[in-house]
Order: C-alpha cells, then structure tokens, then sequence
C-alpha cells in the first residue's frame, strides 16, 4: 500500500506491516496474509461541514471527520482531536493504531478516531461551546454507546466533552454514556486524566524489572519526559512518586531541563496553567519562585528535550507523533538510555525506531505507544463499564484495574515477541514486534470468526 498523500497513516502501516513480515507469523501461519488488506481500510468514514458562529456574530467554517476503523473487537472506540493540523491522514493514522491499542487492552473495543481542525486556542467559552453543539449535530447521528464512543484528544479536554454530551443528550433525548472523560459527577470515572501517563510508567516499570530480573525500580533513574500536557503531567507524577528523577518537559515552543529534577509544585503550577494555554516559557517568568532557587529549571526555545538532558536512563516521549529523530534518538542512546515507552502515540520517526531497536543487544530496550499508552483507552473503557452497570468504582478499584491492564498488555506482548521473534536469542525480545503481533492477531481472529476475511 503506497499512500503518498497520506504520510502519517503510511508510516503506521508501514510499522505494523513491517513488524509482522520481520517475524515467523505469516511463514506458520500463511491465512494471516489476508487479514493486511481488509483491516487497513476503514469500515466508514465520515466527513462533514461545522458552522458556527464566534462572538462577533461572524459564521465559522471548520472540516469534522470520523473514522470508524474496525469493529472486530466492540464498538468503535477513540478520541476526538481538535487541532489546526487535523486531516485524515492523522486520523487514519491514530484510527489504526487505536485498533491494535485497544485489542491490547484486553477489552472489548474497536478502533476509531475523529475530530477538527477547529483551533480551541484563542477561543472564549461561549465559541467553543457553540462550535461543539454544531460539530456534535452532524456526529451524534453516527455514534452511540453500543456502535461509536468517542472520547478526548489534544484540544478535547474536560470542558469540551461536557458540551459536547450536553449536546448530544439533547439532541437523542437520552443519557447514555457516548463519551468517556466525562465529569466525576455525571458519568466519569477516577483515574481518567491520569490514565495514559501512570500506564505508561506502570509499562515501563514491568521493563525495568524483567530486564533487570527484578534488581531495579524506578528508583533513582533520571527520565526524560516531552510533553506538559496531561500525559506528561501525570507520568512525571508517578514517576516521582515511584522514586524517579524527571529532568525534563517541554511544549510546542521549547523545553525545560532540571539537573535536580521537576518538582510536584512545578508540574501543579505547569497544569493550572497550561489551562488557560500558557507556554512554559510564560510560566516559568510568570512563577519565577516556584522555578527558581535550588528547583530552578533552564527553558531552551525551540527544541525537544532529548539532545539536552545529559544522562538519562528512560525517555518518556509523550507529546505527538515523530517527536523523536533518528539523530535524537542516537543521543538518547549515547546518553545512557536504556528504555523508551511511548506515552504519545507514534512518538518516534522510523529511524528512530531503528535505532533503539539495533541497539537492543546493548540493553536498550523500546516500546511503542500502542502498547506503552494504551492506559488511557483502558480507564475508557473501564468508564463504559462502570455506565453500563450504573455504578461508580473507586479510586484505588480504577487504578489497580489500570496496573493489571498494563502488566498483562507487556507480558502479552513480552511472549508474543519471544513466540514470534526471527532472533529468539537475544536477552530482549522486541516489543515493537510483540505488540504489533499481539493486537493484529487478536483483530484477526475475531474478523476470521465474523467472515469478514475468508
């Protein structure tokens, strides 16, 4: 499949179909064959008009889609982005990566995703309100909580999925749970906001103790982190409270380096403001004593943290796709990195791939966001479970769920990669294989048994 005007959803593809001929599968099993060309095109994709109206009484125009991937598993399930950079090539890109997420999570979910190229930034309450009861009118006749269930996504946050279920509740007359990241107090589940970044640290957590059998935790590790949005936040969290050192976040605009480490203060101060879509640049010289003194961090406009933080041992990257090079990836590596879990989705180029993965014989181990970040979608999922019961689970209920989603998620893929790999012999088996392998058969299967492949 070559899709030149589809970049982002080739390189995803390209990942999957890779890992999969680069191993035994499809030489004991031939059938799986089939399975590439039915499963890399979307059951439907649905595109449409958004007007809305802005506070000058000016009518708006902006591009909605949805891309209900595969059904295989359970309804579809996945985020809403709203982002100036929205197409399909992304979504198609995260739509098929959300397949194989999913399938790895052990729930019952298909794979979608959807969104704008709506601009949130910028945009009073009352705009951002009116264009998600109009975006929501042309989606809430495609969705609901047994056929598509949206969710958040960058620009999607906690406000905006409070108007759009206001929305849709109105529209369909009923109270259903057709979104997740919903309030606590209608409908939302704990542990949600911090789902995708104590995931993916609880991943990385079951990495440092199989490669080490159990010797080393996070303790003392220095990790490198991208991103200050919620991912970021919530894996710097965790990872401070598992004993770790985070010397770095960053944004769109630069990064922030701490040789002593990030501190809880500074990553609350980080949150409250990037709420109201403050750099850390601003925040930084806004909160200059909170960033300063012995917890004084150094902000470096226009670059990503990974050529910047000096020794590291774990590299977080939990930002958006291809944030980390092929050249960053080298100095990841020549700084004494030894694990890399991708709390973004597609976080690193295909070269950067190739790097970790050449160097897994020196102990440096890599794994993929479809398995490292599948916490977040799993906590959704839990949040559908908890409204179709009509009850509410508590906080240490979600988060011990959470952990064993996510150790059973690396063990799966630890064995498939062991069962399937074309170099049994290394001390490392590949996750990138492991996972890709684990979540395409589980789709497989199930679209062999709905004789939508024959």
């Amino acid at each position: 499949m070559v899709l030149p005007h589809e970049p982002e959803f080739q390189q995803a593809y390209d990942e999957l179909v890779t890992a999969i001929q680069d191993s035994t599968l499809f030489t004991e099993q031939p059938k799986y064959k089939k399975v590439i060309p039915v499963v890399s095109v979307p059951e439907r994709v649905i595109q449409f008009r958004v007007t809305w109206e802005n506070d000058k009484g000016e009518i708006q125009v902006n591009n909605g889609y949805r891309v209900q991937f595969n059904s295989a598993l359970g309804p579809y399930k996945g985020g809403l982005r709203f982002h100036p950079t929205v197409n399909l090539s992304i979504l198609k890109f995260l739509g098929f990566e959300q397949i194989f997420k999913n399938a790895l999570t052990g729930l019952s979910m298909g794979g979608g995703k959807g969104g704008s190229d709506f601009d949130p930034k910028g945009k009073t309450d009352s705009e951002i309100r009116r264009f998600c009861v109009s975006f929501m009118r042309q989606l809430a006749r495609y969705i609901g909580p047994d056929t598509d269930i949206p969710a958040g996504d960058i620009g999607v946050g906690g406000r905006e999925v409070g108007f759009l279920f206001g929305a849709y509740k109105q529209m369909q007359n009923n109270w259903s749970g057709v979104l997740t990241g919903k309030g606590l107090s209608w409908g939302g589940s704990l542990i949600r906001p911090e789902a995708t970044g104590y995931g993916c640290v609880y991943y990385t957590e079951k990495m440092i103790e199989r490669a080490t059998n159990g010797k080393e935790s996070f303790k003392g590790k220095r990790v490198a982190i991208s991103g200050s949005g919620n991912v970021a936040q919530f894996a710097a969290l965790k990872v401070i409270e598992l004993g770790g050192v985070v010397v770095s976040l960053s944004d769109s605009k630069g990064s922030i380096i701490s040789k002593n480490g990030i501190t809880v203060e500074q990553i609350d101060a980080i949150a409250a403001a990037k709420l109201k879509f403050k750099t850390l640049e601003q925040i930084v010289k806004d909160e200059a004593t909170i960033f300063g003194g012995n917890n004084s961090v150094e902000y470096i406009a226009g670059v990503r943290p990974w050529t910047k933080v000096g020794q590291v041992d774990v590299a977080l990257p939990s930002a958006t796709q291809n944030e980390v090079s092929g050249d960053e990836a080298k100095a990841l590596v020549d700084a004494g990195c030894k694990y890399i879990a991708e709390g973004s989705n597609m976080g690193s180029t295909q070269e950067a791939i190739e790097v970790f993965e050449a160097n897994r014989n020196n102990g440096v181990w890599y794994a993929p966001g479809k398995a490292a970040n599948c916490g977040g979608v799993a906590v959704s999922g839990l949040e559908m479970a908890q409204n179709s019961q009509r009850v509410n689970w508590t906080k240490e209920e979600v988060d011990a769920k959470l952990k064993e989603i996510m150790i059973n998620c690396f063990e799966n893929c630890y064995d498939t990669a062991k069962k399937y790999s074309t170099d049994k012999g290394g001390e490392l088996p590949s996750l990138l294989k492991g996972a890709n392998i684990a979540g395409f058969l589980k789709v497989a299967d199930a679209m062999f048994d709905q004789g939508e492949v024959f």
